[in-house]
């Protein structure tokens, strides 16, 4: 029977988790710090879940230094329940935003500050996404669904990465081919919010920055754009600056923790800018369903309905265990073990292109997910590369089901010791057979 040690875990999600947090983590299951109790078991209203939220929180407020002027939400339905939520919120305050400004210019009366505000939502509402893989692509069409009774064209396609690379996410295309919707400073009436992800977990495909177009720091409070990123994939791998994005979320399966619990941090004063669920409907839009809507998720930290403690017991110790380990450096620490471990791999695969065929371009390999071919898609070969990984104790490198191929996941539980037990046999297999 394998050990921990024998095995060598490069799934997508979920992902490894340090041996430590597993080994407090079984103990924490039966009996928590003596109480008798599994924490599974107890309250999420008890002084003691109470605790482990705060100090959860409080870990990752450190560790990313997350402003006070933002809200951390700890929710249900993973990063796919936020496409959801994201469109139900963002629209909301779109449409508040659009209430207040009439309400002024209309003289309060309420007649015609509806109809005005049911025109604009017709006439106006654009949500801007960029496609750059199969996440960000499944975002824009859950978007698209939601607002189909209104109306067809209210997701801009800012930038689809497929049209540059033969149908295939492979780039991201140059900022000064992106058609984001203009702003007033520019000439139109702005969207509600941009997305993107910030790494695309099946494609293999992450940004190396904050797209620079995006910055706002010259615009107007209400004319700026209110960004919102992904990042379940590469969620605490390296520093973020919090303050250019409105919204941000992250499933905790791939680098926080196990199952069952999303990571929200959203802007405070979005938080206020909500109108009544009457005026929404009366406008055409739906008003958010109350376990996706932030501002209650936020007025009841966290605990509208019953939160999973458990699995935020072991984010907290998941970041608890980064602080510890980078000190001061923090996620900045974590960044320079992550690129250098991606660094191990991408080097063997362009080092033998003969065998190895990285899928992205170089302008936007993932450090957290890198996927390749072998000898161009062999089905036989890549096969032959799996089961010999297999015996090696090398696992959880098949690609996703619906591209094919390989995916190493390199995310921050991956010691970079098996990395390099994974290099050895990238190595070994890119020799030519003996004559």
């Amino acid at each position: 029977m394998p050990t921990r040690e024998d095995i060598a875990y490069f799934g997508a999600g979920p992902a490894p988790l340090p041996t430590s947090v597993l080994t407090a983590g079984a103990q924490a299951f039966l009996n928590y710090e003596n109480t008798g109790l599994s924490l599974a078991e107890i309250s999420h209203r008890s002084p003691l879940a109470t605790k482990i939220l705060t100090d959860t929180k409080a870990a990752l407020v450190s560790l990313l230094d997350i402003p006070d002027d933002y809200e951390t939400l700890f929710m249900h339905g993973g990063g796919t329940g936020e496409f959801s939520a994201v469109v139900f919120n963002m629209i909301a305050i779109w449409v508040e935003q659009r209430r207040k400004q009439a309400e002024k210019e209309c003289d309060g009366d309420s007649e015609q500050v509806l109809k005005r505000v049911r025109r604009e939502v017709r006439e106006e509402l654009r949500l801007d996404y960029l496609v750059t893989g199969s996440w960000s692509l499944k975002a824009s069409q859950e978007a698209a669904n939601l607002l189909e009774p209104l109306s067809k064209d209210l997701v801009n396609v800012v930038v689809d990465s497929r049209q540059d690379s033969e149908g295939n996410f492979k780039t991201i295309p140059d900022e000064s081919t992106w058609k984001l919707t203009p702003t007033k400073k520019e000439g139109g009436k702005g969207s509600a919010f941009v997305y993107y992800c910030d790494n695309e977990t099946v494609d293999g495909v992450e940004f190396a920055r904050f797209p620079k177009i995006l910055e706002t720091e010259d615009q107007d409070t209400e004319d700026q754009r209110l960004i919102v990123a992904d990042m379940s994939s590469n969620f605490i791998s390296r520093p973020v600056d919090i303050r250019k994005y409105a919204v941000i979320f992250g499933g905790a399966q791939k680098n926080v923790g196990i199952t069952d619990t999303t990571i929200v941090i959203v802007r405070k004063s979005l938080l206020a800018s909500y109108p009544s669920p009457s005026f929404l409907h009366a406008v055409g839009v739906w008003s958010p369903p109350i376990v996706f809507h932030w501002p209650t998720i936020a007025k009841n930290n966290s605990l509208y309905n019953t939160l999973p403690i458990f699995s935020i017991w072991i984010a907290g110790e998941v970041m608890r265990s980064l602080l510890s380990t980078y000190g001061s450096r923090k996620l900045s620490g974590q960044a320079d073990v992550s690129s250098e471990k991606a660094k191990i791999v991408y080097d063997i695969l362009d080092g033998n292109p003969e065998v190895y065929q990285v899928v992205p371009h170089k302008n936007a390999r993932s450090r957290m997910n890198i996927c390749f071919r072998i000898h161009g898609g062999d089905a036989a070969k890549e096969k032959e590369f799996l089961e010999g990984a297999e015996k090696r104790g090398l696992q959880g490198i098949k690609g996703h089901r619906s591209v094919g191929g390989l995916r190493v996941s390199n995310y921050n539980a991956v010691p970079v010791e098996n990395v390099k037990k994974l290099a050895i046999w990238l190595v070994d297999f890119a020799q030519p057979p003996m004559t």
